[in-house]
């Protein structure tokens, strides 16, 4: 059950050759690049960053040499934290891979062990483990609980695949008690159903992901406080198989973004509001063949967004957009200029530093905070 984000499916698709012009965001940004130490130095492994708290601390996760993935946190002061949950397992993409923050620092995530079974954990914000299975999630390879979000009440989002490959939803309690639920249309198939992605859960406790129906059609879903929950598409998404609706984060006053895949394959940012109509937007100079486009990640202080441009020779490139719809590109120092190499843009930080990753000329990534 190996959770690659649609901007990592996305980036697997890139073959083509040569470079795009710099569109740089700022003359006066400035970039600090994050190498964990540990992180390993051939082509796909190194360091990501995407977690941050609230006090100037962010972390993400590395590959080492041996293709074993590890958590980090990096103080205010630069000091590093590595962090393995016990009973992570020591083989080629195994390991601890934390997948959320919140702003008191308690980490949430999952790790697959020995056996490449996925388990949920929560790091407490003074280093201890909680590691917990939904009750109903499957105990062969690739099956398990992959726990996305965490909120500061401590309410806890996530998905679980079952013993027949179906996912499924959950929400954990800060007192450990687990409801899950299935979205009205999910498919009952092998890798059908429920799913959710980081920073789906916002402060209120509404939970964002998307659904996987019985033609492999992908549609998004909100699910209210209260239980309630409502499937969209955005305007303009697709309706093949592989295509469609997938939200990647929700904002405490509910409005949600994310992208979609078109009918030609092209991806396009959208941002729906808590009313009115779904704004769909692409970033410039974003490609438009298929597997390219406008992958939005996350979002920022005061509605700002960030996320990833594939661009016409399928390079890749980070953007921000702004509350009144500008949109700027950006690259990171040191980043490749050739297909599948290039600037990927992750998250925000409370203060609106830039979180994410950057791969050289030789296929290592790189971590890097960027203050625009």
């Amino acid at each position: 059950m190996k959770r690659i984000s649609i901007l990592l499916l996305i980036f697997c698709t890139c073959f083509a050759l040569a470079a795009w012009p710099q569109m740089p965001l700022s003359t006066h940004s400035r970039f600090i690049t994050i190498d964990a130490p540990g992180a390993g130095t051939a082509a796909g492994q190194g360091t990501t960053a995407f977690l941050s708290d609230g006090l100037g601390t962010i972390g993400g996760d590395y590959i080492d040499g041996n293709n074993v993935t590890h958590g980090f946190l990096r103080t205010p002061w630069g000091t590093f934290i590595k962090f393995d949950v016990p009973g992570a397992g020591t083989g080629a993409y195994q390991g601890t891979y934390p997948a959320n923050m919140s702003l008191e620092g308690a980490i949430v995530g999952y790790f697959y062990d020995a056996s490449n079974v996925a388990h949920g954990f929560l790091r407490t914000p003074w280093g201890t483990f909680v590691k917990f299975d939904v009750s109903g999630a499957g105990t062969l390879p690739g099956q398990g609980t992959a726990p996305m979000s965490i909120n500061s009440a401590g309410t806890i989002a996530g998905s679980y695949v079952d013993a027949s490959n179906i996912f499924h939803g959950f929400l954990r309690t800060p007192h450990g008690t687990i409801i899950t639920f299935d979205a009205p249309g999910a498919g009952t198939g092998p890798y059908q159903g429920t799913d959710s992605t980081g920073g789906c859960l916002n402060s209120d406790g509404a939970f964002v992901g998307y659904v996987v129906d019985a033609n492999y059609l992908y549609h998004g879903y909100l699910r209210t406080p209260d239980g309630t929950i409502t499937t969209f598409d955005a305007p303009g998404a697709g309706t093949g198989p592989g295509q469609g609706t997938v939200p990647e984060g929700i904002s405490p006053s509910g409005w949600i973004e994310g992208g979609y895949l078109d009918g030609d394959n092209v991806w396009h940012g959208f941002l729906r509001p808590g009313f009115g109509r779904t704004i769909s937007f692409d970033a410039p100079g974003a490609g438009t063949g298929a597997g390219q486009g406008t992958a939005p990640s996350a979002f920022g202080p005061s509605g700002m967004i960030d996320g990833y441009v594939f661009d016409a020779n399928n390079v890749i490139h980070g953007f921000l957009r702004t509350p009144d719809g500008n949109i700027t590109t950006f690259e990171a120092p040191g980043a490749g200029s050739g297909a599948g190499q290039g600037t990927g843009a992750n998250t925000m930080t409370a203060t609106g530093e830039v979180l994410g990753l950057y791969w050289d000329s030789n296929g290592v990534f790189h971590g890097y905070m960027m203050t625009p």
